[in-house]
Parts: C-alpha cells; structure tokens; sequence
C-alpha cells in the first residue's frame, strides 16, 4: 500500500503495452526463436563432436561432412547473434535463407555425403518445426514440402546408383514427408494456441493488477482504518488512518505481522479470531490504549472475504472508526441544522430588539431617578448585547453570500495589528503575550474592522488552549520572500497538537472539538480572508529554530493597492 503512484501508473502503462495487437503473441514467438536458435547450435555441437569420435574410432569419414558440421555450427553460432526476428517468418525471404534454409542445405548434404551409412533424416522435423512455430502457415507447408522432396530425391538419387528395389527407401521418404506435414500442421496450431493463451493470460493479469491497484488507493484514502487479517491474526494489509487511529507506530511495522504483538490490541485480535470462528461480521466499540494519551474508542467491524476456492481461506477484514470523529460529524450536522435555522430566527429577532433598544434610550430621557436609569441602561446593554450575538450569527449566512473580494480600504499592517493586539490583551488582561512586528510599512486590503473580527477570533482560539508562560502566545507580521513578498499574520500558541480529525475540519462552520464551542469563528475567519483576497492556514511548527513546537494559524494576505500599481 506504500507504493507510489507513479510506479502503478507505470505498471499499468507496461502491462497495456505488451497487450497491443500482436504484442503479446511476437513476445511469445521471441522466446520460441532464442529456443530454436539454441537448439541449431546444440544439434550443429553434436554433429561435430559425432565426427569427431567416428574419425578417432577409425571410421572413414569423408572431409567435407567434417567441414559441413564445423561450418553449420559457425553458422548457426552467427544466426543465434545477428540474425534479427520479426515475428512471425512471412515468406521465402533473407531470414528463412539464413536460417531454415542453411538447415535443410546441411542436413541434405551430409545425408547424401554419407551415403545411407548415416541417417540423418530425423533432423529435417527442426527445420520443419522451426518453420511451422515460427512462420505462417504457408512457410510451415511449404518447409515441409521441401523436405519431402528432398527425401524423394535422395532415395531416386539412391535408385539411380544402385538400380535394384529401391521402393523401400520411396515408401520411407513418404511416410517421413507424411508425418512431418502432420507435424507442422498441429506444431503450427499449438503455438497459434500458445500465444493465444498467453494474452488471454497478460490480459487477465492486468486487469488484475489495475483492480488491486485501484483497491489498494482506495483503501489508502478511506477515512476508516483498515486492517486485513488471516485466520492465523497476522496483518497483511493496513491504511494510513488505521495507523492513525491505533497510535502505536502500526505503520513502521514490516508486513505482515502478528496483530496479538501489541497488548493494546489483544481485543481486536480477538475479535477477529470470533469472526473466523463464527463465519459471520462482528460489530462492537473497543477501547484501544494509545502511545501518548488516554485511551481512544474504537467502533470495530468485521467482514470476512468470499471464496469459492476451497484451498484459499477467507481473509477478515477489519474496519475501524473514530467514535470521536464520528460524534464530531453527528454534532456538525446538528449544529448546521441549527446553524440555518438560527440564522432565520436571527433575523426575526432584530427588528424587535431595534425596538426594544429605541424605547429604552425614550424612556433613559425621561427618568430622574437613578435606581430607573439604572435598570434601562442594563435593559440597554442586554440589548446590545443580543444585538451582537443576531450580527454574530447572521454573519454566517452573509460570509457564504459575500465572497467577492472588496478592495476596502489600505491599512498598515504593524500599526493596526499591534493596536488590536494590545487592545485584546487590556480587554482579557491574558498575560505572556509576546508581540513581533516585521512587516514596516507594509500595507494589506483588508477592512479594519473585519481585521479585528479575524485578530480577535484567533487571538480568543490561541487563549482557550495556550499556557500562562511569557510567549505561550506570540502574534508575528513578516514579509514573505521570494517573488510575491506578501505580507502575512501568524499567531502562534504553545497548545497542544490537533487531532488529525480536527484537522480536517478546522475551517468548516459549526464543527468544534468543545461541547462550549459554536464552531463559528474560524470559519468566519477563512470567510473574511476569502472576502479580502487573503488565505488562511494551520500547521504545527516551531516560532524560532530549536524552540517548542505549537499552533499557528497564518494568514497570506493580498498586496495594497499601492504596491499593484508600482
């Protein structure tokens, strides 16, 4: 599953390769010609190393059947290395000539030099099998029917220097030619079969290949963990949010290992050793220890694989899920419900509160007593109070309508942020707040007060989980290098890591990690960013080299006006 997609991608590119048409069934016939080449130069050896014993037994043998045999395995030698094969052999061209044809040139002269002492019949079936693999049908009949006439002609040359009854040599060369036809005819058709077979065979493969492969990133990209499972409990398979999930370095383990290594996990093997034991899915939620933390529950499923095959056993396969990610998507759903349903009520509710507001500033005028002017002015500020929360909520559905980016107007970045920064600071009297401006005379489009809305949010996110240490919070301005040099907004905070889950969804509206948290701010944030020009991101980093690492939201934002126009 570790694979990377450029080796699948050229797995699969190779594999349709060699099923272009004819691709697979030339590459069949390469091989079967490195055969045949082999075998001509085996069978040459052999005819030399013949001539050789009979002339050290004292045999007469003639000198030109020794220079025939020695010249044939130079030449199939230099056939095996330099002639070039292009499947399949289409005529009476160069290659059968060099090949085919010096075969049967040899084998007819030493039959003849031999004079009947030595039958060398038998090796007219490789040039004759050579022919009928190799080529087409016509090269295979054709072959063979050279052959028979050599036969023919060899037993009338016979006839001619000895006169007698010769029908036996005739009746011999043509039940040869007879058999060798046979020969070629089936040798030709179970080599068309073997090619056929064979791409069925690659085609096959490949499919299968590509659907593994397929799998295989599926699996790897599935939220759910993933494990697969023997019936002897060792893993062959697991994903990356398995590993994520069970926390105890699950991926630096090699494949395949034995689930029961980990105490940790002792009930998840369990649970697999029921499912096998049982031939049926098992559901139950585990609590699996972690390397760091508390434990983590674990909603567990178990499937087992068909098989047809009775040699090859099921595999189980074993889901895993987050309860906690799970309830997190349940509460997002609930809260957006709610979320569009707020809106409406929101908006309903203004226009009463615009009222309520009016008459109480109508009435602040007309009391003298300071106990009645008391109580409108906290009927006031209640009011206000909900004013904000309407406009907090309504801004919601407003930040999804309003993505056009607005030029507002061009602020100074140092100056605005430190001045809302310190304003934060004096209103939550938070301590340990450090404060770096580096982006002089740096200015951004960005309106001011969606500057504070978008500080405050992050500056509010920082404080519910930072430290009280000096610098557990630091809000930065830098200047990015390279050729866009945007200025950009860090704000950093000693907590501790996000769960991968979180992550996911820290920008989304109404989703939070807190039962107290509505979920809203940082979605208004990337909301105000977008409206502006601007991006926003987290990622886990260290401030300054060698210091502790922390959270740190970063905002890149779009160059002023001025700056375009230089």
């Amino acid at each position: 599953m570790s694979s990377s997609l450029w080796s699948r991608a050229e797995a699969i590119t190779t594999d349709w390769d060699v099923l272009e048409p004819g691709r697979s069934e030339s590459a069949a016939l390469l091989r079967l010609w490195r055969g045949f080449m082999a075998a001509r130069c085996f069978v040459a050896l052999v005819l030399v190393l013949l001539q050789g014993v009979a002339l050290a037994l004292g045999q007469t043998m003639q000198p030109l059947a020794i220079a025939l045999s020695a010249g044939y395995l130079a030449a199939s030698w230099l056939g095996a290395r330099y002639a070039h094969f292009t499947p399949p052999i289409r005529g009476f061209a160069a290659l059968w000539f060099v090949t085919i044809g010096v075969d049967l040139g040899t084998f007819t002269a030493l039959q003849v030099l031999q004079g009947g002492n030595i039958n060398y019949t038998p090796l007219f079936a490789l040039p004759v099998l050579m022919s009928a693999v190799l080529g087409t049908v016509t090269v295979g009949l054709g072959t063979t029917a050279t052959v028979t006439l050599l036969l023919l002609a060899d037993a009338g040359w016979h006839w001619l220097q000895q006169p007698g009854d010769s029908s036996t040599r005739f009746v011999q060369a043509a039940l040869t030619g007879t058999g060798l036809f046979v020969v070629a005819l089936l040798a030709h058709e179970l080599a068309r079969r073997l090619a056929r077979e064979e791409e069925t065979a690659l085609r096959n493969r490949s499919s299968a290949q590509m659907q593994a492969q397929v799998n295989d990133l599926v699996i790897e990209t599935l939220s759910e963990g993933v494990l697969v499972i023997d019936a002897e409990g060792m893993v062959h398979a697991a994903n990356p949010a398995a590993d994520a999930i069970l926390g105890q370095g699950l991926a630096k383990l090699p494949l395949p290992f034995a689930l029961h290594t980990q105490p940790a996990w002792h009930a998840l093997a369990a649970l697999a050793r029921q499912t096998f034991a049982r031939r049926a899915p098992q559901s139950e939620e585990i609590p699996v220890a972690q390397a760091r933390g508390a434990a983590r529950e674990v909603r567990v499923r178990t499937r087992l694989t068909p098989t047809s095959d009775q040699r090859v056993d099921s595999l189980c396969v074993m889901f895993l899920q987050d309860l906690r990610e799970i309830e997190a998507r349940i509460r997002t759903e609930k809260l957006a419900a709610m979320g569009r349903m707020s809106a409406a009520v929101a908006h309903e509710i203004r226009n009463p509160l615009a009222a309520i507001t009016q008459a109480s500033a109508l009435l602040n005028e007309d009391l003298t007593d300071p106990a009645h002017r008391k109580l409108t002015s906290m009927v006031q500020h209640n009011a206000q109070r909900l004013a904000r929360i309407v406009d907090d909520v309504l801004d919601v559905s407003r930040a999804r309508q309003q993505r056009v980016l607005s030029l507002g107007e061009q602020v100074a970045l140092d100056p605005a942020v430190r001045a809302l920064a310190e304003e934060w600071v004096r209103q939550t009297q938070r301590q340990g707040v450090l404060i770096t401006l580096d982006a002089a005379d740096s200015e951004v489009r960005f309106d001011v007060e969606h500057l504070r809305r978008l500080l405050v949010n992050l500056l509010d996110n920082a404080a519910r989980y930072a430290g009280k240490r000096e610098g557990s919070i630091q809000v930065v301005t830098t200047m990015q290098r390279g050729s866009s040099a945007r200025p950009s907004l860090q704000v950093w905070s000693d907590g501790a890591p996000l769960e991968p889950a979180v992550q996911r969804h820290l920008f989304e509206p109404f989703f939070s990690s807190e039962s107290r948290s509505s979920g809203l701010g940082l979605f208004l944030c990337r909301e105000l960013c977008r409206r502006h020009g601007a991006t926003i991101g987290y990622e886990r980093r260290a401030i300054v080299a060698g210091g502790p690492e922390g959270n740190e939201f970063f905002v890149s934002f779009a160059p002023s006006e001025n700056r375009l126009t230089q």
